[in-house]
């Protein structure tokens, strides 16, 4: 695992997985053209606000044969960078909009990512299990670990020295100190780690200030 002063989020990316990351970006900012996927004065920093951000969950790796839900995915962030990136994997995105999901399936298609799949509903209704959750600013913590508790499975093995114990991962930024200790009241047996994105990314970011207030949160049992 490279180390958070010196973290490259494409590192061992082949050639052909930062095509599709670039042919992702296009086809993300197409489908925005008529779909609300992500914030329309982002579309032209998606690299640095979108790929690069969703690619710092890279930190740490998901083993093969992992199964990492999103929660809330909207235009498949961090569904289809995860699915990418690591390919041995199946990555599920959840989100109640259906036609956010139609989206996430046609792109999905057209980057010929076999591991990829979405699922439209509420993320309380989803009937799976997973080993990873995972989700960007889609709700409160709390909220988030409840929707992972009830789909939690076991790995069928352990994980390596470099890959993510098996928990939440989320992206958020602002002052947290509320959630923490919602959750933490809601369930004292949780580990709850704030990795800060502004040193991690800032060798990757065009704008660091764009990550001043923005963190990495990873809940997992004690």
């Amino acid at each position: 695992m490279p180390t958070t002063d010196a973290f490259d989020p494409y590192h061992d990316l082949t050639g052909d997985q930062r095509a599709q990351l670039e042919t992702y970006e296009d086809l993300l900012r197409r489908y925005n053209e008529t779909l609300n996927l992500i914030s329309p004065d982002t579309t032209d920093a998606i690299t640095e606000r979108h790929i690069v951000h969703t690619l710092a969950l890279r930190v740490r790796d998901f083993p093969a044969g992992a199964r990492i839900v999103d929660w809330g995915s909207g235009g498949g962030l961090p569904a289809i960078p995860l699915a990418i990136a690591y390919p041995d994997t199946e990555v599920i995105a959840v989100d109640s909009v259906g036609k956010k999901m139609r989206a996430v399936r046609s792109m999905a298609r057209r980057l010929g990512l076999d591991n990829l799949f979405a699922w439209d509903g509420r993320a309380d209704n989803w009937p799976d299990t997973a080993h990873y959750s995972v989700s960007r600013a889609t709700a409160p913590l709390a909220e988030l670990w409840q929707w992972h508790t009830r789909a939690a499975a076991e790995l069928p093995a352990d994980p390596g020295p470099t890959d993510w114990a098996p928990g939440l991962i989320t992206l958020k930024g602002g002052d947290l100190s509320e959630e923490i200790a919602a959750l933490r009241a809601q369930d004292d047996s949780v580990r709850i780690r704030q990795i800060p994105l502004h040193a991690l990314l800032q060798d990757a970011a065009q704008h660091p200030g764009y990550f001043a207030e923005k963190c990495m949160l990873v809940v997992q049992r004690s």
